[in-house]
């Protein structure tokens, strides 16, 4: 399985030819180019900086193989194109081709009281090889071998950061949701939370558009 990092919370996974994208945003410069090339997108919640409403929706018009995998809220912005917009939620196993995926956690990350928690699942894929947590710091009762740890936000902290990794005890870390960081600022968290610091586990910082072997 290969991962392609893009900007903020989107990442590719591909499989045997099969491409998921998850977390399309508006701030993804290419990320019409990532849905393009996807037979499905995986949408952990509806903020925009995760989920284009428009440009998953002129997809779903213009491709009529699109899957798109989301919250109630998600699916339910997004119309059901014939069955091919599903709603999903804390327990549910779905495939797409030879990827399998299932679905963990219930809700966004607290950011102040008077702001609401949208709904906010997390995807992990293919027996643990990468878990995608959207915007909470929520862990799987399953192994992870590679966690996409996002850094930046007004929801992130990095203590808890810390604590999050520990609990998961992934065996790799990708920073993601890292654009509200200088480059300095990126830096200075992976040095804390990475090997060197508080978690003892590497972590990657990845530019826009590079590609790993999982």
């Amino acid at each position: 399985m290969q991962l392609t990092k893009h900007a903020h919370a989107c990442v590719t996974v591909e499989k045997d030819g099969t491409r998921l994208v998850i977390d399309p945003g508006t701030l993804t410069p290419d990320a019409a180019e990532a849905v393009a090339r996807a037979q499905a997108v995986l949408i952990t919640h509806e903020h925009f900086d995760h989920f284009d409403e428009e440009l998953v929706a002129a997809a779903l018009e213009a491709r009529p193989g699109l899957q798109v995998y989301g919250t109630t809220t998600v699916a339910a912005t997004l119309g059901s194109h014939d069955g091919r917009v599903h709603a999903v939620s804390a327990g549910d196993t779905f495939s797409v081709g030879p990827i399998t995926a299932t679905v963990h956690g219930h809700r966004h990350a607290l950011i102040h009281a008077d702001i609401p928690c949208p709904d906010n699942v997390g995807y992990l894929l293919d027996d643990g090889a990468v878990y995608h947590p959207g915007d909470a710091y929520f862990a799987p009762d399953a192994p992870v071998h590679t966690l996409l740890l996002p850094t930046s936000g007004p929801w992130t902290k990095l203590g808890e950061a810390a604590d999050y990794v520990r609990t998961v005890k992934p065996e790799r870390i990708i920073q993601i949701h890292e654009l509200m960081l200088s480059d300095l600022g990126q830096h200075s968290t992976a040095h804390l939370l990475g090997e060197k610091g508080l978690t003892g586990i590497p972590i990657d910082r990845l530019a826009p558009g590079t590609t790993v072997q999982l």
